[in-house]
C-alpha cells in the first residue's frame, strides 16, 4: 500500500505562503498546516492565515503560540514606527527595524518538531530572496544550513528519512509568484501583507511589504483584491476601494 505524500506547510497568512500552499497541495501533499502567534502588532495574518487553509481544503491547522518576549527591537512586535514609502534602494540595503530576530530558524524549528511528530519528512516556506526587505534568514545559505541541521538533530535524520526543506519562491520575482498563483487558483482577496495595517485591517499600501506587493501585480498584469487606504492599487487607474464594489 502506497504511503501517502504528507508535508508541514508555515503559512503566515501572506502572498507568499498561500502560494506555498497551492504548489504543495498541486504536487499532492497531504498539507499539516502551522501559523505562529508571536505578538505581532495585529491579528489580521492569523485571520488571514485561516481563511487560506479552510480556502485550500486544510483540515489540520495548528495555530502555535511563541512567547512574546522573546522578540524585541522589531517594528512588528514592538512600539517602533513601520518605515514608510522607502524606495527600491533603501530596500535593498541593509537589515530593516521589520526584521524579527531569528523568527524563520525559531519557526522552522517548531515546524520541525511538528514535522517529525506527525511523521513527515517535508516542509514548505514561502522565504524568497528577489523581492524582499533584507531579512537574512529568506537566503538560501539559510535554508541549507537549517536543512543539515535538522537532518543531523532528529531522530527521522539520523535513521536515514531526509528532510527537506522546499523553497519554491526563493529565486522567483513578486511577479512570477501571484502569476504562479493565479494558475493554481489562489485567491489573493484572502490574504494579508501589511506591516502597518488600520484598525480595521485595510492595508497601508507604504510599507515594505505592502509596496513589493502592488508592484508584484503592477508587474503581473494583475489586480491586486485586496484594499489599501493610500488609494494605491495592484494595477494602475484603480483603487482597492473600487476593485471592492
Amino acid at each position: 500500500m502506497e504511503v501517502p505524500l504528507k508535508a508541514v506547510v508555515l503559512v503566515s497568512g501572506g502572498l507568499d505562503s498561500a502560494t506555498v500552499l497551492a504548489i504543495a497541495r498541486k504536487q499532492g501533499f497531504a498539507i499539516h498546516a502551522i501559523s505562529f502567534d508571536y505578538g505581532q502588532r495585529h491579528r489580521f495574518e492569523l485571520l488571514a492565515a485561516a481563511r487560506v487553509c479552510k480556502s485550500m481544503g486544510v483540515s489540520d491547522h495548528v495555530v502555535c503560540r511563541v512567547d512574546t518576549n522573546i522578540f524585541r527591537g522589531s517594528a512588528l512586535t514592538n512600539d517602533i514606527p513601520v518605515p514608510h514609502n522607502r524606495n527600491e534602494t533603501e530596500m535593498s540595503h541593509g537589515i530593516p527595524v521589520t526584521y524579527v530576530p531569528a523568527r524563520n530558524t525559531i519557526f522552522l524549528s517548531i515546524a520541525l518538531g511538528l514535522a517529525e511528530s506527525v511523521g513527515v519528512n517535508d516542509l514548505f516556506i514561502g522565504v524568497n530572496a528577489v523581492d524582499y526587505s533584507g531579512y537574512p534568514d529568506c537566503r538560501p545559505e539559510f535554508i541549507a544550513a537549517f536543512e543539515t541541521m535538522a537532518n543531523l538533530a532528529t531522530r527521522a535524520g539520523v535513521e536515514g528519512h531526509h528532510l527537506t526543506v522546499h523553497t519554491p519562491l526563493i529565486s522567483l520575482t513578486k511577479a512570477d509568484i501571484i502569476r504562479r498563483g493565479l494558475t493554481l487558483g489562489v485567491d489573493y482577496g484572502l490574504t494579508h501583507s501589511c506591516y502597518d495595517p488600520d484598525a480595521s485591517g485595510v492595508s497601508c499600501g507604504e510599507c515594505d511589504s505592502c509596496q513589493l506587493r502592488l508592484r508584484g501585480f503592477r508587474e503581473a498584469n494583475a489586480v491586486d483584491p485586496i484594499r489599501y487606504r493610500s488609494g494605491q492599487s495592484g494595477q494602475s487607474g484603480q483603487s482597492g476601494h473600487e476593485r471592492k464594489q
